[in-house]
């Protein structure tokens, strides 16, 4: 008999998932487009209302892979008064270290814990609203797509922030300042780049590419009234790999969270002194990953204060959308290819086994691009941080 284990691991079982989530994101992304041509011009705030409902469909199924599949369980740090009184109440720009395959998962688990996953936002590069499904969606949804081009990506942000927090619901939206993915040869550049400008060199962050958060303050004071500096790290001893594979074979990790709620007045409002406050953030998010790493702790030699810890456990909302979906798109299907196959309709069943088979590479591409080994190169070079950084220094 087959235990649950190996259950989890058979590639029958990962084409379902697939079926599951790329039938229900064609399903979404129809609605989306529907509601954005016939609901959006007459009534923009009963737009977004709605969009959320679908935005959160898709991303909790990314959500159930983790929580229910996988069994991740999550760790998050935070003072009791501000989880207490403003964690899901409230317009946020998240700043979080962009070092592991599944970063940006634990923000979406996070942001389901605290009711606010369907208006999670971030800013991405333009290339992304073009691939189906997710980067569809997310063009729907009103995303800040960016061209890293600065000129052009000034005006877009001082634009599209102003939609984004004009939703009528708490809205988070995540700004990775790193502007790219931790690998070594990036560390490398990050660390050349700092040195020559005399700057304190990073261990386990790439130098923040200031330019976009300091564009982006102008807009922000008076619609966003907070930051949540986020700081994500597992434990070395962690023995599964913390990748969207391991989690798809029923692998679960425990990621560690340390959010901390910093009010958008402490931040200054001249750009070169607001370009030199990151820097010296992430010096600091550099000490705390550093201590959790060689201690365990956040705190220990950070010399942040600390903030109590919760185990948050998954909700059952994403558990039930997704056996929802699980019913309408299998049943579906298989309807579909039974009754080709009894009708002898040979064209349709070639037809319907081949969507499945492209169901099954796109899930095989989905997970390549969620690997470091898979990211672009963009920020191998000291000259790439030259031309998003600010020059000030914080050593």
């Amino acid at each position: 008999m087959v235990s649950l284990e190996k259950l989890k691991q058979l590639r029958l079982i990962h084409l379902c998932i697939a079926i599951t989530f790329f039938t229900s994101g064609v399903c979404i992304n129809l609605v989306q487009l529907l509601l954005h041509i016939t609901v959006k011009p007459i009534n923009e705030r009963l737009f977004r209302k709605l969009m959320y409902y679908l935005c959160y469909s898709l991303y909790s199924q990314i959500v159930f892979v983790a929580d229910w599949w996988a069994g991740c369980r999550m760790r998050v740090y935070m003072d009791e008064e501000d989880r207490r009184t403003y964690a899901g109440n409230e317009h946020v720009l998240l700043l979080m270290n962009h070092k592991y395959e599944i970063d940006w998962l634990t923000g979406w688990m996070i942001c389901d814990k605290l009711g606010v996953l369907g208006n999670c936002k971030a800013y991405a590069k333009k290339p992304i609203r073009y691939v189906p499904i997710i980067g569809w969606g997310w063009w729907l949804a009103e995303f800040v797509f960016l061209n890293r081009n600065f000129d052009k990506d000034k005006e877009i942000i001082a634009k599209q922030l102003k939609v984004v927090y004009s939703y009528p619901d708490p809205t988070w939206l995540l700004l990775n300042a790193e502007g790219t993915r931790f690998t070594q040869s990036k560390h490398e550049a990050s660390v050349k780049f700092a040195e020559e400008r005399g700057m304190t060199p990073l261990k386990h962050h790439l130098i923040p590419r200031s330019k976009g958060f300091t564009a982006s303050l102008a807009t922000l004071r008076g619609i966003c009234p907070v930051i949540y500096d986020i700081n994500l790290a597992f434990k070395p001893t962690e023995k599964t790999p913390s990748t969207m594979l391991s989690l798809l074979n029923g692998k679960g990790v425990e990621p560690y969270m340390l959010m901390r709620r910093i009010p958008l007045e402490q931040v200054p409002e001249d750009e070169t002194e607001a370009a030199a406050w990151l820097q010296k953030l992430f010096v600091e998010k550099d000490r705390i990953i550093d201590s959790f790493l060689e201690t365990g702790s956040f705190f220990e030699k950070s010399g942040v204060k600390e903030t109590p810890s919760e185990l948050l456990k998954p909700r059952l909302s994403s558990l039930i959308n997704f056996a929802c979906w699980v019913f309408v798109s299998l049943s579906s299907i298989f309807y579909y290819l039974i009754t080709s196959l009894l009708a002898a309709n040979w064209t349709a069943f070639i037809t319907a086994s081949s969507v499945l088979g492209l169901f099954y590479w796109l899930m095989g591409q989905a997970i390549n691009k969620t690997q470091i080994s898979k990211g672009s190169s963009y920020g191998a070079t000291s000259k790439s941080f030259a031309s998003t950084s600010s020059p000030a220094s914080t050593k």
